[in-house]
């Protein structure tokens, strides 16, 4: 792929009207640089690390906007076209995007929307047995299916609906909080543990039985306030995760099993939380020698709780996040009994956000996470971008 095609293929349909912001990695400097993207696609990928040593900096100044479009004097440039071409292509030796975090903290919400309420449902009552999905599908779609479609979680009705699926044996935990008051909220990955696009993704080597989860990210800033959306990808491993409740954490955090990107879109004046609520996020996964073997589109205008009480039930007064968080905040897309293959080209693309594209690996197998916390700042500090 040339340079002016991966650049094409990457960034949103409106980039000449987006304010993007990210993360390069430049050998030469052994660590990450904070980016803005100016020009379009045949621009540059200015250097503002001197302005904001991290993407949380960023997010927090009084004006990102400001800074990401007119940050001045610029002290390097990259061009843009190359380094996605570059990044695409998998090479490291050369300047290339990582996620567009750092020090975050990254959460994510799941069983937001009613198709994949039912497929968690579907999870535990087949116990990870991908062999007696298909059976418990079909009692579960019978039984409850059309029931949830148009219930809010945490009302009157909602209630009243548990009780009904409670008498008939059929009361889950998802259901719980699918349409129960309290949103599922857990910690995806560790802080910095993100791949970008380009980077391989990592499946536990003992599961039989997973999927990419595309979703919709939001990048919040320390006073808890939304700034900005992305893409992501919640690898999910279902046999795991459909024996106990308890193995959640086993099932999504593994090496290389979160992915965000390309960029981070900031909110400006033509694009906000409005267009992120109308946002459709498309999937396509194909296998190497046989073509397209997955697609479809987790629509945002199906989503259950809107994304700012998503939000509200992740920070405020009963839990605080000084770097500000990353949110995922759940798919639509629920793929029945579909598992990866090694191999699997994942691609998750909005014509506002860009496309994220990663191919799937063992996570045994994936590059290892080594660059921590202690890592970045020794390596900021190396470079007289901490003051």
């Amino acid at each position: 792929m040339n340079a002016m095609n991966a650049a094409t293929a990457t960034l949103p349909e409106d980039t000449d009207r987006a304010t993007l912001v990210g993360r390069l990695h430049d050998p030469a400097d052994g660590g990450p640089s904070v980016v803005a993207l100016r020009d379009g696609a045949d621009g540059e990928l200015i250097d503002l690390t001197p302005f904001a040593p991290t993407v949380a900096h960023l997010l927090d100044h009084e004006n990102p906007i400001a800074l990401a479009r007119s940050a001045a004097p610029i002290p390097r440039a990259w061009p843009a076209a190359e380094v996605l071409a570059a990044t695409l292509e998998g090479r490291r030796d050369v300047p290339h995007l990582l996620a567009p975090c750092d020090v975050q903290v990254i959460k994510a919400c799941g069983v937001t929307f009613v198709r994949s309420l039912i497929e968690r449902v579907i999870e535990e009552a087949a116990m990870g047995d991908p062999a007696r999905a298909a059976d418990v599908r079909e009692r579960v779609q019978e039984v409850i299916g059309g029931a949830l479609a148009d219930l809010v979680p945490g009302s009157a009705e909602a209630a009243r609906a548990k009780q009904a699926l409670i008498a008939e044996g059929l009361w889950s935990q998802y259901l719980e909080v699918g349409i129960g008051p309290d949103a599922e909220v857990f910690t995806k990955a560790p802080v910095l543990s993100a791949v970008g696009t380009g980077a391989p993704v990592g499946v536990w080597s003992r599961s039989a039985w997973n999927n990419p989860e595309p979703e919709l990210v939001l990048a919040v800033n320390a006073e808890g306030r939304p700034v900005g959306a992305t893409l992501g990808n919640d690898v999910n491993l279902r046999d795991i995760e459909g024996r106990s409740a308890l193995l959640l954490g086993k099932a999504k955090d593994n090496n290389a099993s979160c992915a965000m990107g390309p960029f981070l879109r900031l909110f400006d004046e033509g694009f906000g939380m409005d267009d992120v609520r109308a946002l459709d996020i498309s999937l396509t996964v194909d296998r190497p020698g046989h073509g397209p073997v997955l697609s479809g589109v987790s629509s945002m205008r199906e989503i259950s709780r809107d994304p700012l009480e998503l939000l509200a039930q992740t920070t405020g007064a009963h839990h605080q996040y000084p770097d500000g968080l990353v949110l995922f905040t759940g798919t639509l897309f629920a793929p029945g009994d579909f598992t990866h293959a090694l191999g699997d080209e994942v691609r998750i693309s909005s014509p506002r956000l860009g496309t994220l594209v990663n191919a799937v690996s063992h996570a045994e197998s994936a590059p290892p996470w080594s660059f921590g916390i202690r890592a970045l700042m020794t390596n900021l500090a190396r470079r007289g971008l901490l003051r």
